[in-house]
């Protein structure tokens, strides 16, 4: 407040006039420095500088990666606790298992055929130059076991039952299914979720022992009528101790990390949908994306780890 008048006269004239500068000093700003204010105008805080739009940008994408990253970690805790406790619906979990597994069989099958095709012709230049036909099953049966096949038969899986299980969710979400289940006293993750994650893991597991064999079948086949090698020299390549078990459990740690990877993300974006039909389409392809993407960079360091 200002100093009313009485106080400044009994203070006298040199006083006063102390009293009004130094008051004027801590409560207004200065003409010379915000020119156009007006000395009531109240003194606000100005920023000497402002984060730059690119930081800003990194800062929400970081932001989101994590939450994202929380929300997947908070589910998977929840999925574990109730098949720790078997508090999950078991009728739900054959019925998907049918459902992903067993439907999925014929798509799973074409890949795995044309996959040990395709590797025995990227291998055919090299086996004819040096005529090591004897290492054909080795060459095509390494990278298959390792790598090839438990990748292909994820993405394949990923974009079958992983956008399939976010739509039905998010579907589920939008119409206020699942809050109709919280009302009825059932429990979504026990009733809906951890059913859904253990059949995807299990389908992931089981189609990639499937499509390693018929990949290698492929294989032998697609030798013989490219290269006139006998089925019978390629699976000798395969069992002359260049290969062991180690390389078929290699593969199949990953079906199952693979497995984990698309469960968590289509149940965790079909859960968090809102929007209506539009909603639902936007957490389709978030979890294509998503899961295809941590399906490569966990490949990646799986591939270190399991060395």
């Amino acid at each position: 407040m200002l100093p009313d008048e009485r106080s400044l006269a009994l203070l006298g004239p040199a006083l006063a006039r102390h009293a009004l500068a130094k008051h004027a000093r801590w409560h207004f700003p200065s003409v010379s420095q915000h020119s156009g204010r007006t000395l009531l105008e109240p003194m606000q805080t100005e920023t000497s500088s402002r984060a730059s739009p690119v930081v800003e940008a990194l800062g929400v994408r970081a932001s989101g990666v994590l939450s994202l990253v929380g929300g997947l970690g908070v589910l998977l805790v929840d999925i574990l606790r109730r098949v720790v406790r078997r508090d999950f619906d078991r009728n739900e979990l054959f019925r998907n298992l049918h459902r992903m597994g067993i439907k999925s069989l014929p798509i799973v099958t074409v890949t795995a055929l044309f996959t040990g095709g395709i590797m025995v012709i990227q291998a055919a230049p090299i086996v004819q130059r040096y005529g090591a036909y004897g290492l054909l099953g080795w060459g095509a049966g390494f990278g298959t076991l390792r790598e090839i096949a438990p990748l292909l038969t994820a993405l394949m899986i990923n974009g079958r039952v992983g956008a399939n299980n976010t739509a039905e969710l998010g579907t589920m979400a939008v119409t206020e299914q699942i809050d109709a289940l919280r009302a009825l006293a059932i429990d979504p993750v026990g009733f809906l979720v951890a059913p859904r994650f253990l059949s995807i893991v299990v389908t992931l597991f089981l189609s990639t022992i499937f499509s390693d064999a018929l990949a290698l079948l492929g294989a032998a086949y697609a030798g013989a009528g490219f290269l006139g090698v006998e089925p019978g020299v390629f699976y000798r390549g395969l069992t002359t101790g260049l290969l062991g078990f180690g390389d078929v459990a290699h593969g199949l740690a990953k079906s199952v990390v693979f497995g984990a990877v698309i469960g968590l993300s289509s149940c965790h974006f079909g859960l968090s949908t809102s929007g209506g039909a539009p909603g639902v389409g936007r957490s389709v392809n978030a979890t294509v994306v998503v899961s295809a993407a941590g399906i490569f960079v966990l490949d990646y360091l799986l591939s270190f780890a399991l060395a």
